[in-house]
């Protein structure tokens, strides 16, 4: 179902894993599109009552935007990588379950939304 993002289920905690260990979960359009499918079919899961979202690899939580990809974006599609971004995690902010950060490693940029 999702390429970047890891999603286990596990009684009442789902457990959704930002897995791009190569690039230390940078955050690409990619990730945020997966992220806002995810909250948008999440949120209306009552079965779901605590989201655990953590980063894939021992080496960091999430080390913010993809910069390799900003690097090619002209002005217009910077400017909507960003407001991507702030709906990404405006979605996660009024999501009604609780939400843990799970922490590990470099947490850098976008990662401390």
């Amino acid at each position: 179902m999702f390429e970047n993002i890891v999603v286990d289920k596990r009684d009442r905690v789902s457990i959704v894993t930002i897995n791009r260990p190569q690039a230390l979960n940078a955050l690409n359009s990619a990730v945020l599109n997966e992220l806002e499918k995810y909250f948008t079919d999440v949120k209306s899961d009552s079965s779901v009552k605590v989201i655990v979202l953590t980063g894939a690899g021992e080496k960091a939580f999430v080390a913010g935007a993809d910069i390799k990809e900003i690097s090619t974006l002209n002005q217009q599609t910077a400017k909507e990588f960003a407001l991507q971004g702030q709906r990404t995690f405006s979605m996660l902010e009024s999501l009604p379950q609780v939400v843990i950060g799970a922490i590990n490693g470099f947490t850098l940029g976008g990662g401390l939304e």
